[in-house]
């Protein structure tokens, strides 16, 4: 009997365990809240590209006769001066050539002079002939002849002239090209890339080959970035820009929006547009090429009520209570609060945002309150993951 009954206790306490331990297991598989206070603070909205450095105005000088570097008078980092020798191509075929100009251009006009001793012979004919045929002494052929002959002798004069003129504007030609042999800065600036040596052979008859590039100022920079077309419609000329390049990674350099660029840019379907952002270089740091890692800053604001970003994507799981199911249906931005430790919804107004954190414009929100960032330990009868910083059923 006594064993029956130490046997019935046993098990009535092995019951009683078992109970409590199965109501305080499901206790500590409740829900579980990570919450972090809504507080002031900066928030700066920013759109991100890159780009690559370059010179405000870059030159290409080129040629435009072929033949061959006889002298080069600059480097690279040369600094030129506007009308400055760059280099010296051989000069003695095109020398030849001007003086062969020169030449024909005196034959002309020694023609000219031919010519018009011709018309002056032919016109003391002419009027000869003229007056012996009104006094019936020479036949009417006669007096025609010395007529037509003085006619061919005024156009002769006349080719003459127009041959004077072209052999001129050979000469010019010749001497132009032979000009074109030295090669001279257009603008003042510095050399940033030379594409020939001495003895090298330059052929501008198809298109005109670069022989140097040129910076005009190298204190004035400019970044060509690449913005997505998602973006673009928030970029707006002065705005405030901010860069760092590989270089000097612990330094942020400064700048503004110069130019948004209508002209698209489509590579593998992502369209993006260049918007050129222009940048004081004083000490020379920044060189053309660099990548440069751009932050357009939109908007800029100091001490607002900021809540975390995964507080606006927290959404709570709600079983039975219509109140709940009717908060999770209403639209707008919105955060969630422990009340009475369940989570209750609040709507806010929303500012700009830097992607962490976003600014709360309205609300019945307050400094210091506690928002729900995400949940876990929701119990064994519900055993698939959470979405997202909060979970959704």
């Amino acid at each position: 009997m006594k064993k029956k009954v130490i046997i019935v206790v046993v098990l009535v306490i092995i019951f009683l365990a078992a109970g409590a331990f199965f109501i305080l297991n499901n206790r500590d598989n409740g829900p579980k809240f990570r919450m972090e206070k809504a507080g002031k603070g900066d928030i700066k909205a920013t759109v991100t590209a890159t780009g690559t450095m370059n010179a405000v105005v870059t030159v290409l000088v080129g040629t435009q006769v072929s033949g061959t570097i006889q002298t080069l008078y600059v480097d690279f980092n040369s600094p030129v001066k506007k009308g400055q020798i760059l280099a010296q191509i051989d000069p003695a075929t095109f020398q030849a050539q001007a003086e062969q100009a020169k030449a024909n251009l005196l034959l002309a006009k020694a023609n000219v002079e031919k010519s018009g001793a011709a018309l002056l012979d032919a016109k003391r004919t002419m009027e000869r002939n003229k007056t012996l045929f009104a006094r019936n002494l020479i036949a009417r052929s006669d007096f025609d002849t010395s007529e037509t002959n003085h006619q061919s002798a005024l156009a002769q004069l006349s080719a003459s002239k127009a041959q004077v003129a072209q052999a001129k504007a050979a000469l010019d030609g010749a001497q132009t090209n032979l000009k074109y042999t030295r090669i001279v800065s257009p603008v003042d600036g510095t050399v940033i890339s030379r594409s020939v040596d001495v003895g090298q052979t330059v052929a501008a008859s198809f298109q005109t080959p670069t022989l140097f590039n040129i910076a005009q100022d190298l204190t004035k920079m400019q970044i060509d970035t690449n913005v997505d077309e998602a973006d673009i419609g928030k970029i707006k000329v002065d705005q405030p820009v901010e860069f760092t390049v590989d270089a000097y990674a612990d330094t942020t350099f400064k700048g503004k929006v110069a130019e948004v660029r209508s002209a698209p840019t489509t590579v593998q379907n992502v369209v993006t547009y260049d918007v050129v952002v222009r940048v004081d270089n004083p000490e020379h740091k920044l060189k053309p090429g660099m990548t440069a890692n751009v932050s357009i800053i939109l908007a800029d604001k100091k001490g607002v009520l900021r809540i975390p970003n995964t507080a606006l994507r927290f959404r709570p799981t709600e079983r039975g209570s219509e109140k709940g199911k009717e908060a999770l249906t209403q639209k707008g931005p919105s955060v969630w609060v422990l009340e009475n430790k369940k989570p209750k919804r609040i709507s806010v107004a929303l500012g700009i945002s830097d992607g962490n954190y976003t600014e709360i414009i309205s609300g019945d929100l307050q400094e210091g309150n506690e928002v729900i960032v995400e949940a876990s330990g929701v119990g064994k009868k519900n055993n698939s993951p959470p979405a997202g910083p909060g979970f959704i059923r």
